[in-house]
């Protein structure tokens, strides 16, 4: 054979002596086999790629077809070849008739691959992401292939295993580390765990159990990869990674791997399962595997005890390699691949299970994530992508010399020379500057994530919480801290440190105490209110100190800490709600979410994600996860209200939107679960809600809901109440609904971890307590026109449909607007409005001498809401459209644009009744009732009460 010799000038001159000999060994080889092969581009990249590569060069020189088939079929030339390998492997092993041709096979068909992927590799035809999931597939066909063959053969053997069904059962095959996460690199082992579903004994003559024939069956897997045979290794197989490790069984039963991980496992094991998927075998026993280990993996909480456990390792691998003078490792050493890998896991592993976008078994996009969510700076994530493509690179020539692992980088001279050169660097020198850059990089980002908090031994703080000095001497260094009553505080610290819940503690949760709680107090003694401040932060503290997670994530965040330092000392209410859901510390991490409340399409979206986390059958899991979601953005308007970032005049609306969207989701949610047992309705399906809407009253219907207003609502229905459902068990239409109404009642009342979502009263409905659950629109129509009182129609003012069929919403405001537009009889009207106030005054009104009453007060929010009510019952029929609203902001302007109120009264009243509400909302955050002195709003007031007089008492409601 004539082939013209590359161009090896182009090459150091160390390296060209060194592949020249390589390429004369190849051609006598060529001639010796008879192997012709064609001139073209391949030529012009072999100098290159056989100086970085001897195993590429050794591969071609030893079967030099292996080169000619890759050149002539192609494939050296295709990037998308992934995608035969299961097929062609599958027609190669259909000629294998024992295990030597199995091994042989799989061995010649890896070695070929092998050549390919590292000569475009070298070559930088392909990107390194496909390059590391191109070896993952590699892997993955090879280990499927043998598993069959070898499968097929055992069952001849034995017998068939078999699920219940009849069907054979497959084991399921995880892959770990690199290979889960398709990133596996050029000469890594695989990591594998292997597992079956179902127990059982087989039918053979020795009743052989289905642990011993997949134990047997998995053996021989093991072996038919990692053997070392002439034709070298499919890929070495790691099984320390399993249920305790070397010890343990090679394969496990999912019920006996499920009890493991739920009581033995082991920190690492969980941050090792992040990237485990099922890679060959019964791939749908597989989904359901990792179904079941999900909750060992991704905590339902934040778990910043995950930054402890990935600190002591990077600790212990930092110490090997110092014993070992190993830290030029560029996998294991500082600024190294693992420690990339670690920044990435430990934000999967605290946020990832309320974040679902984290629950990613791939690297490069779990750090783009954490740029876009704002876990990590973006520049930083940035940063981050482009060292582990780089470093991957580096791993990948250092493996792809002899087929090797190694992550050591070069000792000599040359060895530096041919990794510049297969990374594409002038020289070496260059190269090391790049890689040292890119190493501090990563190394001063690594130190970032995972900075110990650093607590000033024998600070103030630390001796006044270790109680270490004499009480005069604590009582010194608590006022110099800023602490007015330094008695009082030393007291409740005593009590605190004797409490049950700290003398229960484990000695790490101890550890963890004993860094935050000096942060805290030196902390708390800056803030406006020291004493209160603490005083609350001990109750906090003592609340969750069972929980060691939440110590952790203040412990381990400054910023979280002076937020929560803030909003505690600013409000006993938002004290007491984090007491009772400490995951909402959560919520204190990032400042740009927990000041901006979210608007209605934002909320309905961020519902969405949360609730894609439980499963849809877990009903607890889902109504923890609605609560959750609740009682946090309820947290981000207190938030943003005591900040100032909003104004106290919209607090309102924000609650009242986050009680909308999540009563859209509870209708939906109930509606699917009594579909599911009684089919929809005619003409619905089981998915959307129809013919059913939740009216809101009082001030849901007004807009107007507080920290801790309960719900007002009555539930409708329109349909041919007699027909049936569609359903394996139908029910009448009209029991569809009532059944309908009292799972939405379920959903927002039944306490769960979370508590309740909302208290809600339904005594609005017709007829009260006495009335049906759901009542049909027309029924509803009805009552209003012929049995409702006087102060049912005022309570219709405020009324509005806030959930459910946009049609039937549409008929309800039509109702709406007739009730509130009927002639009325001024006088008879005058007296009943004046009869219900005086009445709700004598029962409710808690003014006294030194207190009002912002709601019942003679002047007070209930006045401004009877004179709308009065104004719009008397005078709405004037202009119908005018009055379509509910709120009374809107009916002021109304009643203003008809001119039975002067524009100027019309702007003091909803001035007035916008402060009397933000006044409230203050006053709710400090858990205390609407009560303010009488000297406050005092001419306010005196004018609210000449208007109710001249409006209603004194003026014939017939003149304009």
């Amino acid at each position: 054979m004539t082939l013209p010799p590359p161009d090896f000038s182009a090459l150091p001159p160390e390296l060209a002596e060194s592949v020249q000999p390589r390429w004369q060994q190849f051609i006598e080889a060529c001639e010796r086999e008879a192997v012709t092969l064609a001139t073209g581009d391949w030529l012009a990249s072999l100098p290159r790629v056989w100086a970085c590569s001897e195993f590429v060069a050794h591969q071609c020189i030893r079967h030099p077809l292996l080169l000619a088939d890759l050149v002539a079929s192609g494939d050296l030339f295709r990037a998308e070849r992934r995608g035969v390998y299961r097929s062609e492997l599958e027609r190669l092993l259909g000629a294998a008739e024992t295990p030597q041709d199995l091994h042989r096979i799989l061995r010649r068909f890896r070695n070929r691959e092998m050549v390919r992927i590292a000569w475009r590799d070298i070559c930088g035809w392909d990107a390194i992401e496909d390059v590391l999931c191109d070896l993952s597939l590699l892997a993955e066909s090879c280990i499927q292939a043998a598993l069959d063959w070898l499968f097929a053969r055992a069952c001849q053997r034995y017998d068939t295993p078999r699920r219940p069904d009849g069907q054979p059962q497959l084991p399921v095959v995880l892959g770990m580390g690199k290979l889960g996460g398709w990133e596996l690199n050029f000469s890594s082992d695989i990591d594998l765990i292997f597992a079956y579903e179902y127990d059982g004994v087989l039918e053979d003559r020795r009743s052989t159990s289905y642990q011993e024939f997949y134990l047997r069956l998995c053996r021989d897997l093991v072996k038919a990869l990692n053997a070392q045979t002439e034709d070298g290794f499919v890929f070495r197989v790691d099984t320390r990674l399993r249920p305790f490790g070397d010890t343990g069984p090679l394969v496990w039963s999912f019920d006996a791997m499920d009890l493991y991980y739920q009581g033995q496992a082991r920190d690492w094991e969980r941050y090792a399962m992040i990237k485990a998927r099922p890679v060959a075998g019964d791939m749908d026993a597989g989904a359901r595997l990792m179904a079941l280990l999900k909750p060992f993996v991704y905590r339902r909480y934040l778990d910043y005890r995950a930054l402890e456990a990935l600190r002591a390792l990077k600790r212990k691998i930092t110490a090997e390699l110092q014993r070992r003078d190993r830290l030029d490792d560029v996998k294991l050493g500082p600024g190294g691949i693992r420690e990339i890998e670690f920044i990435a896991q430990v934000f999967q592993l605290i946020h990832g299970g309320r974040r679902p976008q984290l629950q990613e078994r791939r690297l490069l996009p779990t750090l783009a994530r954490l740029g876009q969510m704002g876990l990590l700076p973006r520049e930083d994530s940035d940063d981050l992508i482009g060292s582990y493509r780089f470093l991957r690179r580096v791993e990948n020539r250092l493996q792809q010399w002899r087929d090797q692992q190694t992550q050591k980088l070069p000792e000599t001279e040359v060895e530096w020379q041919r990794l510049a050169l297969g990374l594409g660097f002038d020289d070496a020198a260059g190269l090391r500057r790049h890689l040292e850059a890119v190493r501090g990089r990563v190394q001063q980002c690594f130190d970032q994530v995972f900075a110990e908090p650093q607590p000033q031994a024998g600070g103030a703080g630390e001796r006044v919480w270790q109680l270490v000095a004499e009480t005069e001497a604590l009582g010194e260094i608590l006022t110099q801290l800023g602490y007015r009553d330094a008695g009082a505080v030393l007291r409740r610290l005593e009590a605190l440190r004797q409490s049950r819940a700290l003398q229960s503690l484990g000695a790490e949760a101890e550890q963890i105490l004993d860094r935050l709680m000096p942060a805290l107090i030196e902390a708390a003694g800056r803030s406006d209110q020291p004493d209160t401040t603490l005083l609350r932060m001990l109750d906090l503290i003592e609340a969750i100190a069972g929980r060691s997670a939440y110590l952790s994530l203040l412990a381990e965040n400054p910023q979280a800490r002076a937020h929560l330092i803030r909003l505690v000392g600013a409000s006993p209410w938002i004290a007491r709600l984090l007491s009772r859901h400490p995951a909402l510390l959560d919520e204190l991490l990032d400042p740009r979410q927990l000041y901006a409340p979210l608007k209605r399409a934002q909320l309905q979206a961020e519902l969405e994600a949360q609730l894609a986390v439980p499963d849809p059958e877990d009903e607890e899991a889902v109504l923890n996860q609605l609560r959750y979601f609740k009682h946090a953005q309820v947290l981000r308007v207190a938030a943003a209200d005591l900040s100032g970032a909003i104004p106290t005049n919209v607090v309102s609306d924000y609650l009242t939107e986050i009680a909308e969207v999540i009563l859209a989701k509870t209708l939906e949610l109930a509606w699917r679960h009594v579909s599911a047992k009684h089919g929809p309705p005619p003409g619905a399906t089981a998915d959307a809600p129809k013919d059913f809407a939740i009216i809101g009253y009082g001030k849901l219907g007004g807009i107007e809901l507080g920290y801790g207003s309960d719900l007002d609502l009555v539930f409708l229905y329109q349909g041919d109440a007699n027909a049936e459902t569609g359903g394996p068990r139908p029910v009448a239409v009209s029991e569809f609904f009532i059944r309908l109404g009292r799972r939405i009642i379920h959903i927002l009342t039944t306490p769960v971890y979370h508590g309740v979502l909302y208290e809600i009263d339904m005594r609005l409905r017709p007829s009260g307590n006495a009335g049906l659950l759901v009542t049909s629109l027309a029924a509803f129509a009805r009552y209003q026109r012929e049995a409702a009182w006087t102060w049912e129609h005022q309570a219709l003012v405020r009324a509005r449909p806030v959930a459910g069929d946009a049609e039937l919403a549409q008929e309800f405001a039509a109702v709406r607007r007739e009730i509130l537009c009927r002639e009325r009889d001024p006088t008879t009207l005058r007296r009943e409005v004046i009869d219900m106030r005086l009445k709700m005054r004598e029962h409710l009104d808690r003014s006294d001498a030194e207190r009002f009453d912002l709601k019942q007060g003679v002047g007070g929010m209930v006045d401004i809401e009877f004179i709308v009510q009065f104004g719009c019952l008397a005078h709405a029929r004037r202009q119908p459209e005018a009055f379509r609203w509910s709120d009374n902001l809107r009916l002021l302007d109304a009643l203003a644009a008809i001119g039975w109120l002067e524009g100027d009264d019309a702007a003091f009243l909803q001035q007035t009744y916008l402060d009397y509400r933000s006044r409230a909302h203050r006053l709710a955050l400090q858990e205390q009732p609407a009560l303010v002195p009488q000297s406050e709003f005092r001419d306010r007031r005196a004018r609210v009460e000449a208007l109710w007089r001249r409006l209603i008492e004194e003026t014939a409601t017939g003149e304009a």
